[in-house]
């Protein structure tokens, strides 16, 4: 089954690469790897603001999670030359999340964005990791995860 046809599957339609908000580009590529800059949680079109271990829950931020997965993968399709079937491997993921300093929880805020890459790219969406809780992120977002992936 194709990138594409698993996306058909789970009702996904990739948004257009998002207008960086400050001095960055979306993506960078070096050799067959691609950078892809932080994307934050976005709900209703605005930042999906919210703090961990104090107003929202765990399984909110895993749907938060998966949403920035879903705008990592339109901005992956541009830098793929507008195809994800050149998508070789998600390498790593690097996923900051707002939390309070007693929230301990980013590791499964993260899983709603590693699994459907998971899901998307199969064994290829298999990657390695890393989720941190930090004081706050641009625009007070819940969650912003950057991407790192190999290209044919």
């Amino acid at each position: 089954m194709s990138v594409y046809d698993k996306l058909k599957e789970l009702n996904i339609t990739l948004p257009p690469v998002s207008v960086p908000a400050a001095a960055y580009v979306p993506y960078v590529q070096t050799g067959k790897l691609v950078f892809l800059s932080g994307h934050i949680a976005r709900k209703d079109g605005k930042p999906w603001v919210a703090q961990f271990g104090r107003d929202i829950s765990t399984d909110d931020g895993k749907a938060a999670a998966r949403a920035v997965a879903i705008d990592l993968m339109g901005t992956l399709q541009a830098a793929a030359g507008g195809d994800l079937n050149q998508v070789k491997r998600i390498v790593k993921l690097m996923s900051l999340v707002n939390s309070t300093g007693d929230f301990t929880e980013q590791h499964l805020v993260t899983n709603g964005a590693s699994e459907l890459f998971g899901q998307v790219f199969g064994e290829a969406g298999v990657h390695a990791r890393s989720a941190f809780g930090v004081a706050q992120i641009p625009m007070g977002a819940c969650v912003e995860i950057e991407l790192i992936a190999e290209l044919a």
